[in-house]
């Protein structure tokens, strides 16, 4: 969960707004204090208001950062999901099973030779 924004976002547009409308542009560091917000807070919100706006190319947008975020939770979900799902794949007796059926894992991990060929078979299969 995210921490608590320590800056309200009607402080934070307002900021950006009459940085954007002023003419000529105020010292970052002179309005900042004005403002009563850390100098580089002010600084980060323009640069991603001039993103938003198309004026940074290099800088995502926020709805691209947002975007980005949704799909890295998703993505550790899915990890999850599968982790889960081949935990589930293992039998009581040690056994994996595979599109070539069963493969007894000896009590070091390995297959031994009737594993080994079974592997090379379902890996040649899936190759088709």
């Amino acid at each position: 969960m995210a921490p608590p924004k320590k800056y309200p976002d009607e402080l934070r547009e307002r900021a950006v707004r009459l940085y954007r409308e002023s003419d000529p542009k105020p010292v970052i560091r002179q309005l900042a204090r004005q403002l009563g917000v850390h100098h580089e807070a002010l600084r980060n919100w323009i640069r991603q208001d001039e993103a938003d706006r198309g004026q940074r190319g290099y800088r995502p947008t926020t709805s691209e950062v947002e975007e980005l975020r949704r799909l890295r939770r998703e993505n550790a979900e899915l990890k999850r999901a599968n982790e889960i799902l081949k935990a589930a794949s293992l039998d009581s007796d040690d056994q994996r099973n595979t599109a070539g059926g069963w493969v007894d894992h000896g009590s070091d991990g390995s297959a031994g030779n009737a594993g080994r060929d079974e592997r090379r078979l379902v890996a040649a299969l899936a190759c088709r």
